[in-house]
C-alpha cells in the first residue's frame, strides 16, 4: 500500500500513557533527569504511535520549561554550546557539514555570525541527542 497512512488519535491509548507516567510540572533536578530519560526512551522507540508523539511533545515542553527557568542560557551562546558539544565528542567541524549543508554554514554558526535556523537546530539536537532549546535560546532575545 502506497501513500501516507492517516493515523487517528486514540484517546484511550493517550490516557493510558498519562496514567502510566503522570506528567506534571517538573520541580526538581531529579524529576528533570527522570523526564529526560523517559523522553530519550520514547524518542528512540521504533514506530512511535501518534499518542506517544503527543505525549513526548508534552514531556519536552515540561522539560524545556524547567530548564529555561533553572538554567537560562545567555543570548548568543548557541555557538559556544555547539563548540562545547563538538569538543566533548572530539568532532571536527567538517563532521557537521552533512547536518548544516555547507562548510560556510558551519563556519558562520561556529563564529556566531548567524543564528541557527529551526531546521538546523532540530538536526543538531537529534545528532547530539540534546534538547533543541540549546540551539534556539538566542532567538528569543532581541538582536
Amino acid at each position: 500500500m502506497s501513500g501516507k497512512m492517516i493515523r487517528t488519535f486514540d484517546a484511550k491509548s493517550y490516557t493510558d500513557l498519562l496514567v502510566r507516567y503522570q506528567p506534571k510540572p517538573i520541580a526538581t533536578e531529579a524529576e528533570n533527569e527522570a523526564a529526560i530519560a523517559l523522553a530519550r526512551e520514547l524518542e528512540h522507540r521504533p514506530g512511535r504511535s501518534l499518542e506517544s508523539e503527543l505525549f513526548l511533545e508534552l514531556l519536552i515542553t515540561l522539560i524545556e520549561k524547567f530548564e529555561s527557568e533553572n538554567y537560562p542560557i545567555p543570548a548568543g551562546d548557541s555557538a559556544s554550546m555547539l563548540q562545547h558539544l563538538m569538543d566533548a565528542r572530539d568532532l571536527d567541524k567538517s563532521e557537521l557539514i552533512p547536518l548544516l549543508g555547507t562548510e560556510k554554514a558551519v563556519e558562520e554558526i561556529l563564529l556566531d555570525r548567524r543564528a541557527i535556523e529551526i531546521d538546523e537546530a532540530r538536526k543538531l539536537a537529534e545528532f547530539f541527542r540534546v534538547d533543541i532549546s540549546l540551539f534556539l535560546e538566542a532567538r528569543s532575545q532581541p538582536v
